[in-house]
């Protein structure tokens, strides 16, 4: 059963209640959604940001860190006040500040194989806004057994990359293991702190995820799945790769 939107939603959804894609039904399925945001850094920051800007209902938020002086370059949800606090814990402030009406479940843990499925149990969607491949390959796998729509995006340097994976829905649904069977070396893929990452592009691809969820919710539009997005801000340029389904895949492969 889907929430009657009240007065004062009616006005502050406005802009989304006039598109005949969302309407008032689907304002009311985003205010049902129920969301995790794995990371609550460079990427979490915008895509929460957007996600509580458009009235997704409960965000479930997860991340060990605390603010960094570091982190504020990119990391536009925290605050030069909120050094050395929770992240969870600032990002549930500035996401009551932007919508109080909005839920924010803080978890103030890291992602582990012993509490991936209980977490990610109690929401419709995930996104990854996670540093490392260890926790995409756990967030791809959890979310194939459970059945969960996973929105995945990556930053380094000057590029980007998102893509959706639903591979639980069978033929022309790869996942994460499709495109990346093994992960690459550290050497081969360095770290934000090591090679730098320009602070506007996890507005960029943060703002992309966001769309991507909102999607995913509403069932509208050409769903990211089976496809690669890569954007290049340096050329300023958005390449497609297709993504195809592996018969061998470990995950979610014919055996």
């Amino acid at each position: 059963m889907l929430p009657e939107l009240t007065e004062p939603q009616i006005r502050r959804y406005a802009r989304h209640i006039v598109l005949a894609e969302i309407g008032g039904v689907g304002q009311s399925r985003l205010i049902a959604a129920r969301v995790l945001v794995v990371g609550a850094g460079g990427l979490g920051a915008p895509l929460l940001q957007y996600l509580a800007a458009a009235g997704v209902g409960t965000l479930g938020v997860i991340d060990h860190d605390t603010v960094d002086l570091s982190n504020l370059q990119r990391q536009v949800i925290h605050r030069t006040a909120d050094i050395g606090t929770a992240k969870v814990d600032s990002a549930r402030r500035a996401l009551s500040d932007i919508n109080p009406e909005v839920r924010v479940e803080p978890h103030g843990e890291r992602l582990t194989a012993a509490n991936a499925e209980r977490v990610i149990a109690g929401y419709d969607i995930v996104a990854d806004g996670s540093d490392n491949f260890a926790t995409r390959y756990l967030l791809n796998d959890v979310c194939y057994r459970l059945k969960k729509t996973l929105v995945a995006a990556a930053i380094l340097r000057f590029d980007g990359q998102i893509s959706t994976y639903k591979a639980w829905q069978g033929a022309g649904h790869p996942c994460l293991r499709c495109l990346f069977p093994e992960a690459p070396s550290e050497d081969a893929v360095p770290s934000c702190a090591q090679a730098g990452v320009l602070g506007a592009l996890a507005g960029t691809l943060g703002a992309l995820q966001a769309t991507e969820v909102v999607k995913e919710i509403l069932g509208i539009g050409r769903s990211l799945t089976g496809r690669l997005l890569m954007y290049d801000a340096l050329a300023g340029s958005f390449d497609e790769m297709t993504i195809a389904k592996r018969p061998d895949c470990p995950t979610c492969g014919a055996r």
